[in-house]
């Protein structure tokens, strides 16, 4: 396949020399005339392990070549991938200047371009970039629509310094999110070869994948270092304990505790977060990744009960209130709060949960219940109906099978406000809403 890769920086050389290894013929664009002159001289722009000889190879083969000429890159490929940089400004915010620049120099060439041509922006970019600047870029400058007059995608890419032709060669996964089937279909062809599973989705989704992926292992390292720090203060081998950790493939380092939802709740995970904090504090250790844990949780209750209150409706039906499916325990449950928070406002609730039953229930439960929370057991009602009959807002507070199909169920009228998205098929349903999607 014929491509053009603009931006010859780090992720752009490494795409460019991969790609041309790969027996595509492959031509970088840059501005910078020192950077094409490097790589038309069989030499690498970047220091990274094994793409000097990569590159020097395709420049012999004839399978690679750079220019600063955008038209001549774009009429002689099929493909156009932006590795431009988007560097962060003072506030945070990324400057797009080189992403929109070249989204126009493209856009204008294959105005007047007969075959169908595909735009792959390799580029990092907030979600929404794609939708509030791509596209619209690259359509005022061709004339064209995306999805139809041409392809376009975004596919971020998981390289890693000093890694980067092994992690391209071994990626975790292959995302590509695409403006049409057509489009995705080429572009996956790109890396039919290559080990691992190969996602096709939307283009917003794409572009959140990768903000996920990096934002998630700057917490790993973050919080490995926070447990480092007050392992070392009482005389434990951090390595040891994260060695240990890490062998927990379960729970520890699974796809466990990672869906949106609802916020945690029970008779450990708070209190041991607490304690923890406590003993950094007596530490005088400073644990600002620790420390953030509860408040966060706390912001997730909140955000219910406004998803709750924004309705404008006075009767409000609880489905699950144990602080999740399959127990009893209503031990620091975020959703005991949320009713005692609705209770204080005023609100009229009814409360159903199976698990939760006073004539069954016994020792530190029951004893919780009726000296801790009395006034939430006399809100209790036998079964789901009475809860949906008699509510205009019914809240799915745990994930309960029984639940499942009556949030498709729910009649007419009413809204559905699920914590924990128990059924899919719901999504889209009119009167549903999830808290965090």
């Amino acid at each position: 396949m014929n491509i053009s890769i603009f931006g010859l920086g780090y992720v752009g050389a490494v795409s460019a020399g991969c790609l041309a290894n790969d027996g595509h013929t492959v031509i970088g664009v840059d501005p910078t005339e020192a950077k094409v002159a490097l790589i038309n001289e069989g030499k690498t722009p970047i220091i990274e392990k094994d793409i000097g000889e990569i590159i020097s190879q395709s420049v012999k083969a004839g399978r690679l070549k750079a220019t600063t000429n955008c038209e001549e890159a774009v009429l002689a490929s099929d493909i156009s991938i932006v590795c431009v940089g988007t560097p962060s400004q003072l506030n945070g915010s990324l400057d797009l200047k080189f992403v929109r620049r070249v989204c126009e120099e493209i856009g204008m060439v294959i105005r007047d371009k007969d075959t169908r041509h595909i735009v792959v922006i390799r580029s990092t970019m907030l979600p929404g970039t794609m939708a509030d600047i791509v596209q619209p870029t690259l359509e005022q400058a061709s004339g064209k629509q995306a999805g139809q007059g041409f392809g376009l995608c975004i596919n971020p890419e998981f390289l890693r310094e000093s890694t980067a032709v092994f992690d391209f060669y071994n990626p975790p996964k292959t995302v590509v999110g695409a403006s049409d089937e057509q489009t995705l279909t080429q572009v996956m062809s790109l890396y039919s070869e290559l080990p691992g599973p190969k996602i096709g989705t939307d283009l917003a989704t794409a572009e959140m994948v990768k903000y996920t992926d990096n934002v998630w292992h700057a917490v790993k390292v973050a919080f490995a270092n926070e447990i480092g720090n007050i392992a070392k203060q009482v005389d434990v081998d951090s390595h040891k304990v994260m060695d240990i950790f890490c062998q927990d493939t379960k729970l520890n380092i699974s796809p466990y505790y990672m869906k949106p939802g609802f916020a945690f709740g029970g008779s450990c995970l708070p209190k041991d977060v607490r304690a923890l904090v406590y003993k950094a504090g007596a530490l005088d250790i400073n644990t600002p990744l620790l420390s953030a844990i509860l408040p966060s949780n706390k912001q997730q209750i909140e955000n219910g009960i406004n998803l709750v209150t924004a309705k404008g409706k006075r009767k409000i039906g609880i489905l699950g209130f144990s602080f999740k499916a399959g127990t009893d325990d209503l031990r620091e449950s975020p959703i005991v709060e949320l009713i005692e928070r609705l209770l204080g406002k005023g609100y009229d609730l009814k409360l159903y949960d199976r698990n939760v039953n006073l004539a069954a229930i016994v020792g530190a439960n029951k004893d919780y219940i009726l000296n801790q929370i009395p006034h939430i057991s006399k809100l209790m009602v036998d079964d789901a109906a009475t809860v949906i009959d008699e509510s205009e807002v019914i809240v799915i507070g745990n994930g309960d099978e029984q639940f499942r199909d009556l949030v498709t169920d729910i009649p007419p009228g009413k809204h559905v406000i699920d914590l924990v998205r128990i059924n899919d098929d719901a999504l889209g349903q009119e009167g549903y809403e999830g808290i965090c999607w």
